[in-house]
């Protein structure tokens, strides 16, 4: 080991020598020394930095491919993600473009849902009533009293039920076409039950109509009044859904309901003017019949254009359909006479009166009294003689009160 060092130390001092550097100017000279250890230090550093420059060298060289494919990766994932951004950026567009459309559409079926149910509720305020229950069972008004359809009459001809298609199979929808769709189908149901309700009315009017023995061609022809008032004009709710936008399949099946709704409206027109009630409030007897009979003055056969109802003296006698008074005096034959027209072409004489309690242009209601049940006139007796008149020729009041029997009054 001592012979190691001392040789490593020769070497040493032969390869680093101590030196001197001079430096002369201007007639100066000066002098560096450096020692051995100083210039193992620099020959050390200029090694490392010797050493340093191969290696970047060295490693640049052979790293270069290497970063040209990893800067190749981290662009083509640049790319990549480029990509995905603008597929995502289109995706957003798309969705918000749909969202719009389908607000667009939902905007515009809530505006054609509020007009169709605008037009039901208006249709069925026009057949009498906000619900299908209160127009079904609308009584026929009568100035305070009302009298309702019997809930069978064996006389009304038999309807034949509306044909139903058979649905074809359809794939069961979801979110808001169903829904829809479920809203359309109730809206449907709701016009069928309207039409079924004011049909089957119509269908008891008639019935209770033709018991009076008066055709209905006469009653609901051409020269009948026409029906007036209401809150819905059928003409104009026409035009208006014609005009409306709404689908035209519907605004047809509307305007089909709606003159089911207008007939029934005109026949509950014609009922009201009807006169069916009894003209004497209290217990009865028929005394003599309308037609031929044997006068009981002259003994001879005589046409008697009414019907004789006997009670008691001063029994009240009321008028048996709302309307206005037009004659309320004495008459040649039939005394304290009081004769109401209830339009429609309809009029009724009360005759042979004890006493008078309206007067002529009074408006009267059904039940309401106007006089009492006396011996006036040509009478024999205490009695009321009651004719029914249309279109001025007298028909058979017997047939107006069988038809009355099938309604039932009500305060």
């Amino acid at each position: 080991m001592s012979q190691f060092g001392s040789r490593a130390r020769s070497l040493f001092d032969r390869m680093f020598p101590e030196r001197q550097i001079y430096h002369r100017s201007g007639g100066t000279v000066r002098y560096v020394s450096l020692s051995p250890g100083k210039q193992a230090l620099l020959a050390m550093t200029a090694v490392g930095l010797a050493g340093w420059c191969v290696y970047a060298t060295t490693n640049t060289l052979l790293e270069g491919p290497q970063a040209s494919a990893s800067n190749a990766e981290v662009e083509r994932e640049r790319a990549k993600y480029d990509r995905w951004l603008n597929e995502s950026r289109a995706q957003a567009a798309a969705s918000q473009a749909l969202l719009e459309e389908r607000t667009r559409q939902f905007d515009r079926a809530t505006a054609d849902f509020e007009s169709r149910h605008e037009v039901l509720r208006s249709l069925l305020e026009y057949a009498g009533g906000a619900s299908l229950q209160v127009a079904a069972n609308r009584p026929i008004e009568r100035d305070g009293a009302r009298i309702i359809m019997a809930a069978s009459i064996d006389e009304a001809e038999p309807r034949q039920s509306r044909a139903v298609a058979a649905e074809p199979y359809q794939v069961t929808t979801v979110g808001f076409r169903a829904r829809t769709e479920a809203l359309e189908g109730d809206q449907e149901q709701t016009l069928s039950e309207l039409e079924d309700s004011v049909v089957e009315r119509s269908e008891q009017v008639r019935g209770v109509l033709r018991l009076t023995g008066v055709s209905m061609a006469s009653l609901t022809g051409p020269e009948a009044e026409p029906a007036v008032g209401g809150p819905l004009v059928p003409q104009d709710f026409v035009a208006y859904l014609r005009d409306s936008g709404l689908n035209p399949a519907f605004a047809e099946r509307v305007a089909q309901v709606a003159a089911r709704v207008t007939e029934s409206r005109r026949l509950d027109g014609i009922a009201n003017s009807t006169p069916l009630a009894a003209p004497v409030a209290v217990d009865y007897r028929e005394t003599s019949g309308y037609g031929q009979r044997i006068d009981p003055f002259t003994g001879r056969a005589a046409f008697h254009s009414g019907l004789d109802m006997a009670a008691f003296e001063r029994a009240p006698v009321v008028a048996t359909s709302p309307g206005t008074v037009v004659y309320a005096g004495t008459r040649s034959g039939y005394g304290y006479t009081v004769e109401i027209d209830h339009g429609h072409g309809f009029k009724t004489r009360y005759a042979h009166l004890r006493d008078i309690q309206v007067e002529r242009g009074a408006q009267v209601a059904i039940g309401q009294r106007i006089g009492s049940m006396g011996s006036t006139g040509r009478s024999t007796a205490t009695h009321l003689h009651y004719e029914v008149w249309f279109r001025g020729r007298a028909v058979d009041p017997v047939n107006f009160l069988r038809a009355g029997r099938h309604v039932h009054e009500q305060g």
